[in-house]
């Protein structure tokens, strides 16, 4: 597992700052929820902490070392991601691309081993997508896509994954074994979500963006007020418990009044 710190990071496009002052810290198999609304800073703060894009300011630490001192090498043999938006050439079968996610482990033109299969097969049996490994990458759906990226990922052995968005195109069994998955890995995860009764019931820990802030971060009972949701998704909820799991429920009632917000 991996610890991941992030102090003081900012980012800005054509003067337009989309991060700010943004402090993260992941501890060894947290399961991090990033929430908030769209254009929050939830993809940006991941690309940051992916190395895809470099801050403005601040430093991001993998187990107490800088993020710049990491090799891509040695990067993709931890970190693993998983993207909203995935594309591949079309002849690419599902098995390929997830057998991508043995690349850090091989030499330059070297092949499969034996043990790399056995890892490929355990990540394909994991996500439930072994029965269309050979179908071509241009017939699945987006759950499917999904679900291989998710196997790619999980076929780095990594100790930290970060994840955009997983749930999305995925059906409700999906979302919850994808999840249910995330949560018994022992691998720090990092994830942006937008349904936050997901967040509640799988999250050790959500941080709450809003305009490229962080607006609080701690357990799902601190962050999931209702006077916090309303404040920044402009929706006003009722809190209670669901009875069977025991988590925090979320019930949308109305869109918040001016007074509220």
């Amino acid at each position: 597992m991996g610890h991941i710190n992030a102090t003081g990071l900012s980012w800005t496009v054509k003067g337009h700052r989309l991060l700010s002052d943004i402090h993260l810290d992941v501890r060894d198999g947290q399961v991090v929820g990033l929430l908030g609304p769209n254009g929050s800073g939830k993809t940006t703060l991941l690309r940051l902490l992916a190395g895809l894009r470099r801050p403005d300011t601040g430093t991001i630490r993998y187990d107490g070392t800088d993020l710049r001192d990491l090799g891509r090498r040695a990067l993709a043999r931890r970190l693993a991601v998983v993207e909203q938006d995935t594309s591949t050439h079309d002849h690419v079968t599902i098995r390929q691309v997830v057998e991508l996610g043995r690349t850090p482990f091989r030499g330059r033109f070297g092949a499969l081993t034996p043990h790399d299969h056995q890892i490929v097969d355990a990540a394909l049996q994991r996500t439930d997508i072994t029965d269309a490994q050979h179908r071509n990458w241009h017939t699945l759906s987006g759950g499917e896509r999904q679900r291989a990226q998710l196997a790619r990922a999980l076929a780095q052995e990594p100790r930290e994954i970060l994840l955009d968005e997983p749930t999305n195109h995925l059906d409700i069994r999906h979302q919850l074994e994808l999840l249910e998955l995330l949560k018994n890995l022992d691998v720090t995860c990092v994830v942006a979500l937008h349904d936050l009764n997901l967040a509640a019931r799988y999250c050790d820990h959500i941080v709450l963006l809003d305009h490229g802030r962080v607006i609080i971060a701690g357990s799902p009972e601190v962050v999931l007020t209702a006077e916090l949701i309303a404040s920044v998704y402009g929706v006003d909820v009722l809190i209670d418990r669901e009875p069977t799991t025991g988590t925090l429920r979320v019930t949308y009632v109305a869109p918040a009044t001016l007074a509220t917000r």
